[in-house]
C-alpha cells in the first residue's frame, strides 16, 4: 500500500511502500496526483540504475536527451543513458564525469530561459557527501499568495526575460559572450504570475534573479521591482530542506517551485542523476 505523508501541509509530500521499479498504472496515478498536489515528493530507498530512472521519469511525459553537440565520438560512445545526466563533484582521469561541480546553486527553475521549460524533473542520489550539498526547495504558489494586492496587481500582466547565458552557479555557458547589462542577456520571456496549466493554481514564476529583466521597464526600475519580488520568494515559512541520503529519489514540479543547492568540499564525492521531462508543447512544438 502506496503511504503519503504531508511533510508540510500543502508543500512537499513523503511516499513510502512503494518499489518504483515495479509499479502499477494505478499507484502511478497516485504518485502523479500527489506531485501536483505538493509540488514536491521524496521517496527514500529507490536504489535505481539508469535504465530504471529513465522507465520511472518516462512516465511524467517524454525526456529530454543530453546535449552531445561538442562531445567527440569517443566520449558519446562512454555514455550508459542519453536521458539521463550526471550531476557530480566527481573527476576521472583529469576530467569531471558530470556537470555542476561543488558550487553553491542559486535559487531558480531549471530551464526556464527557453520558450517551452521541463515541467518536471527527477533526481536520484547515488554518492552524498557527509556535509554539505542539501538542497533547498520553495513553494511559489505561497509566494504568490503572499504578494500585496497592490503588487499582485502592478505585476499580473508583466513579463520577465530569463537569462540563458550563465548556470545556476553564476558560470557563462559555453558559446555565450560576456556582457554587462542584463537588457543585453540571452533568454525566453515568460510570465512573472503563471496559471499553472495542470492545476489552475497562480505562481510567482521568477526563474532566477540574477541578469533578470522586465521587459518594457528602465533598468533601474526593473532592478527595483524584481527586488521586490525576490524577498516573497523564499521565505522562511514556505521552504523545505532535502538533507540527502542514497538511493533518495525527488520529484518537484518546475512550475511551482525554485530550488537551489549548498555548496561542499570539493574533496567530498556527489554523484546525482536527473532526468528532465520535455513540455508537450515543447515536443509538439
Amino acid at each position: 500500500m502506496i503511504q503519503i505523508t504531508p511533510i508540510n501541509q500543502t508543500f512537499v509530500a513523503e511516499i513510502e511502500g512503494v518499489d518504483i521499479r515495479n509499479i502499477t498504472e494505478d499507484e502511478f496515478t497516485q504518485i502523479y496526483q500527489t506531485w501536483l498536489n505538493f509540488g514536491v515528493l521524496r521517496l527514500r530507498d529507490q536504489p535505481l540504475n539508469e535504465d530504471e530512472l529513465q522507465a520511472f521519469s518516462a512516465r511524467f511525459g517524454p525526456l529530454e536527451e543530453i546535449p552531445m553537440g561538442r562531445l567527440p565520438e569517443a566520449a558519446r560512445k562512454k555514455i550508459k543513458n542519453r536521458y539521463v545526466t550526471q550531476l557530480s563533484n566527481i573527476v576521472v582521469d583529469g576530467k569531471p564525469i558530470g556537470g555542476l561541480g561543488n558550487a553553491e546553486a542559486a535559487w531558480h527553475s531549471d530551464m526556464t530561459y527557453v520558450e517551452n521549460p521541463p515541467p518536471a524533473s527527477v533526481l536520484l542520489s547515488v554518492e552524498i557527501p557527509e556535509q554539505g550539498g542539501d538542497t533547498y526547495f520553495a513553494d511559489q504558489n505561497a509566494a504568490y499568495e503572499l504578494l500585496p494586492d497592490e503588487l499582485r496587481h502592478r505585476v499580473r500582466d508583466l513579463t520577465i526575460k530569463h537569462n540563458a547565458a550563465h548556470t545556476s552557479v553564476g558560470k557563462l555557458r559555453a558559446g555565450f559572450e560576456a556582457f554587462e547589462d542584463p537588457r543585453e542577456a540571452p533568454g525566453a520571456v515568460q510570465p512573472v504570475v503563471m496559471t499553472h496549466e495542470e492545476t489552475g493554481k497562480k505562481t510567482l514564476y521568477l526563474g532566477r534573479r540574477e541578469w533578470a529583466y522586465v521587459p518594457g521597464l528602465l533598468l533601474e526600475e526593473s532592478e527595483m521591482l524584481l527586488d521586490e519580488l525576490w524577498s516573497y520568494a523564499a521565505r522562511d515559512e514556505n521552504v523545505w530542506r532535502q538533507q540527502w541520503q542514497p538511493d533518495d529519489l525527488i520529484i518537484w514540479d518546475n512550475r511551482r517551485v525554485l530550488h537551489r543547492r549548498d555548496d561542499f568540499d570539493q574533496n567530498a564525492r556527489r554523484l546525482m542523476k536527473r532526468c528532465q521531462v520535455l513540455s508537450r508543447h515543447a515536443v509538439s512544438g
